[in-house]
């Protein structure tokens, strides 16, 4: 962790943090610390024994001024629009879940061949992780999909894939033919 640490004549501040007083006990002590070469307690806790970078920079002919705020991108996250599937809220499967639906539901894969793993995000809201032979077919990930929730074996379902959403309809083509290696597909009931 990399750690500024500026002496102002009134104080000093971390990072571009608020002025801390030199006549606070707490603060006397973190700076008798550095004085000695040691790592503040302080911060052996916030780097819970990594290593700290320590640099000083002297200001001490001036005054604290608190800095002004810097631009800090978008640190949001984003949203797909445009969905063609419903968005359905639930907990997503939990990793024993998956874990379950594989067992039951076994794909044969040569491990002499490539491979590629699918993600399979179920019109459920549920998602399927598999590993698959890059010759098999469209037509496995829909049986191994009806194998692992056999409630969708009675329901008109099709395959698409993500942003740019395209029908996977001709279901003899293989995986590597459908160019869907190593990407989401999404299950839509009709």
């Amino acid at each position: 962790v990399q750690i500024l640490l500026k002496l102002w004549r009134n104080g000093f501040s971390l990072d571009d943090g608020e002025l801390r007083s030199y006549s606070d006990p707490i603060n006397a002590q973190f700076l008798e610390s550095v004085k000695r070469g040691e790592i503040p307690v302080e911060l052996q806790r916030l780097v819970h024994g990594g290593q700290v970078n320590l640099d000083m920079e002297d200001h001490q002919e001036q005054e604290y001024v608190k800095p002004r705020l810097r631009f800090k991108a978008f640190s949001g996250e984003g949203q797909k629009l445009g969905s063609l599937t419903p968005e359905i809220v639930s907990t997503p499967s939990s990793p024993e879940e998956e874990e379950k639906s594989i067992l039951n539901a076994p794909v044969l894969i040569d491990d002499s061949m490539p491979a590629t793993k699918i993600q399979i995000r179920l019109a459920d809201g549920s998602r399927l992780i598999q590993r698959f032979n890059q010759t098999h077919r469209i037509k496995d990930i829909r049986d191994f999909i009806i194998r692992s929730r056999p409630e969708f074996a009675t329901t008109d379902f099709v395959l698409v894939t993500t942003f740019p959403n395209k029908e996977l309809t001709d279901e003899s083509l293989t995986l590597q033919e459908a160019d869907i290696l190593n990407t989401v597909i999404l299950q839509q009931l009709k």
